[in-house]
C-alpha cells in the first residue's frame, strides 16, 4: 500500500495536475455560489475539456470542482440569503441571520473550515473503508429508502420552534408541490391541467430561489431603507482557530452523517445537510439560537455537505455504482478514459485511485485557501446599497431559475413561491418544513409504493428488515425527545422561592 501511496501522491509533483486542482477549485466555488448552476452542471461542462487530457489531470479538474461547488453554495446563502446549491437552502437558515447581525465573516470562516473538516474526513473514510461501506450501501432497497425519508421528515418536530400547526401545514404544502407532474410509477400526470411545463414536475431549485431569494426582495421593496439586508456594519473578522476548535464534536458528528447519506446511492447533500442540522439541534446546549444566527448550525451543515462527496465516492470507485448526479457524470469520464470503476480498478490501475485520494487531501486544502483569502471579497457584496442589491438578486435568480432548463415556466413557479414565501414569512410561518418535504418528499412517495408492491400492501415489511426497524426506531426516539424538549420549554417556570 505505500508503494501504491507513493505512486499517487508523485502525480502530484506534476504542474499539470496542480493547475488543474487549483482550476478545479475556483470555478467550482464560482459554479456553487451562482444559483442554478450546481456540481452536476459544472462537472458535465468540463468532461467534455478532459477528453484529450491525462487521465489523472482530468480527474483532478472534476473532482477538485466537485469539491468546492459544494461548499460554494454556502457563499450567496450566507451574504445575500440566496442558496447557490439546493444542500445550501439549510446554510441559509443561520448564515444569513449572522450576516443580518453583521457577522459575515464568522459565518464565512466557520463555513469554509467545515467544509474542509468534512471533506478531509470523508476522504478518509473512502481511503480506510471504501469497500465494506459500499457493500452496505448497496443494501439499501426501498424498504430503507423509505425508513430513512421518514426520519429525515421528523426534522420538521424539532424545527419549528413551537409552531407545529404551522410547520405541519407548511410541509403538507411541500408534499403536494412534489405530487405535482409525472408519476414515477405509472407515467401517468397529477396535478399539471395540461400545462406543458408542469409534466416534468415543480423544481427544486426555483422554489428555493422564490422562498429565500424573491421573498426577500418582496421585503425590501415593502420596507425600503428599512431593509432586512442591513444590519449595521460588517465585520470581516474570521474565526480564530481556536474558536473554530470548539465546535469539533459537531464537525466530527456532521461529517460522520455526511459521508454516511453520502455513501447511500441516490440520498445527496441536501438529505445529509438536513439530518446533520436536526442532530445537531438536538444535541446542541443552546438549541434556541437555531435559526436565529447560530454558527453551530452552518457548521454542521457544511460538513455534511462536503463530507458527501468522498461518501459518494465511495460506491463509484469500489462498486461503479454512482452514489449522486455528479458521480454519474464522473462515471461518464472515468469511461471516457477506458477506465471501469470497480474491485478491479484497485489492482490495475493503483496509481489512479491513490491519485484521486492525493487529489482529494490537496483540492480540500486548496480550497480552504482561496475561501480565506475570498471572505474579505464575499463581504463586498452584504456592503451594496439596498436599492442595487435588491435588484441584483432579483436578475440572478431569474437568471438561475432559467438556466436550469431554458424555462420561463420555472421563473414564473419562482415568482408566486417568492410571494407565497413572502406571505409565509410575514405571518411567522416556518420555511424550514417545506424545504425538508421538498426534499424528501420524492424518495418517500415512490420507496413507499415500491415496497408496498413487493409486500403485496403488508405494512410488516418495513419492520422485517433490521436497518428499516432502526431507522423507525430512531425516528420515534427522535420525534419523542422533541415533543419533550417543546413541552419542558413551554412550561411555565415556578417563581423563585416557590419550587418544592
Amino acid at each position: 500500500m505505500l508503494e501504491n501511496w507513493l505512486v499517487g501522491a508523485a502525480q502530484l509533483a506534476q504542474m499539470d495536475v496542480l493547475a488543474a486542482i487549483a482550476a478545479g477549485v475556483l470555478m467550482g466555488i464560482c459554479v456553487g455560489a451562482m444559483p442554478g448552476l450546481n456540481a452536476v452542471t459544472g462537472v458535465a461542462l468540463m468532461v467534455p475539456f478532459t477528453y484529450t487530457l491525462p487521465p489523472i489531470v482530468g480527474l483532478a479538474l472534476l473532482i477538485s470542482l466537485y469539491t468546492a461547488a459544494e461548499y460554494g453554495g454556502s457563499i450567496t446563502a450566507i451574504t445575500i440569503a440566496t442558496p447557490g446549491t439546493p444542500a445550501a437552502a439549510m446554510t441559509t437558515v443561520d448564515g444569513y441571520p449572522l450576516t443580518r447581525k453583521g457577522q459575515t465573516g464568522r459565518a464565512l470562516s466557520a463555513s469554509i473550515t467545515s467544509s474542509t473538516f468534512g471533506g478531509i474526513f470523508s476522504t478518509i473514510i473512502l481511503i480506510l473503508f471504501s469497500i465494506p461501506l459500499a457493500e452496505f450501501a448497496v443494501a439499501f432497497g426501498p424498504v430503507e429508502y423509505f425508513s430513512l425519508g421518514v426520519f429525515g421528515l421528523s426534522v420538521i418536530a424539532s424545527l419549528t420552534g413551537g409552531l407545529w400547526l404551522k410547520g405541519l401545514l407548511v410541509a403538507f404544502i411541500g408534499l403536494l408541490i412534489k405530487t405535482v407532474g409525472t408519476d414515477p410509477l405509472t407515467g401517468s400526470e397529477r396535478f399539471t391541467f395540461d400545462i406543458t411545463f408542469l409534466y416534468d414536475g415543480i423544481g427544486f431549485l426555483p422554489v428555493m430561489l422564490g422562498l429565500f431569494a424573491i421573498s426577500e426582495v418582496f421585503f425590501v421593496i415593502e420596507k425600503g431603507e428599512g431593509t432586512r439586508f442591513t444590519g449595521g456594519s460588517f465585520s470581516s473578522e474570521r474565526m480564530k482557530w481556536r474558536e473554530i476548535a470548539g465546535y469539533w464534536k459537531c464537525m466530527l458528528r456532521s461529517s460522520v452523517i455526511g459521508t454516511f447519506v453520502g455513501i447511500v446511492p441516490g440520498a445527496g447533500a441536501s438529505i445529509g445537510s438536513i439530518i446533520a442540522y436536526n442532530e445537531s439541534k438536538r444535541t446542541s446546549k443552546n438549541p434556541e439560537e437555531y435559526g436565529q444566527g447560530s454558527i453551530e448550525g452552518v457548521v454542521a451543515c457544511e460538513s455534511a455537505n462536503n463530507a458527501t462527496v468522498g461518501g459518494a465516492l465511495v460506491p463509484l470507485l469500489t462498486l461503479g455504482v454512482p452514489g449522486s448526479g455528479t458521480t454519474a457524470v464522473l462515471l461518464g469520464a472515468l469511461m471516457l478514459q477506458n477506465l471501469s470503476p470497480g474491485p478491479f480498478l484497485f489492482n490495475q490501475r493503483p496509481d489512479i485511485i491513490y491519485g484521486i485520494f492525493s487529489v482529494l487531501f490537496v483540492a480540500n486544502v486548496v480550497m480552504l485557501a482561496v475561501g480565506l483569502m475570498g471572505i474579505k471579497f464575499w463581504l463586498r457584496v452584504v456592503q451594496i446599497p439596498p436599492q442595487i442589491l435588491a435588484p441584483l438578486i432579483f436578475g440572478v435568480s431569474f437568471i438561475g431559475a432559467y438556466s436550469i432548463n431554458g424555462s420561463v415556466g420555472d421563473v414564473v413557479v419562482m415568482l408566486i413561491v417568492g410571494f407565497f414565501g413572502y406571505v409565509l414569512r410575514k405571518y411567522k410561518f416556518p420555511l424550514l418544513p417545506m424545504v425538508i418535504a421538498l426534499v424528501l418528499g420524492y424518495m418517500v412517495e415512490t420507496s413507499l409504493r415500491r415496497a408496498l408492491i413487493l409486500s403485496e400492501g403488508s405494512f410488516w415489511i418495513f419492520l422485517e428488515s433490521p436497518l428499516s426497524a432502526a431507522f423507525l426506531l430512531i425516528t420515534v426516539v427522535s420525534l419523542g425527545w422533541a415533543i419533550y424538549r417543546e413541552t419542558q420549554s413551554s412550561r411555565p417556570q415556578a417563581p423563585e422561592g416557590e419550587a418544592n
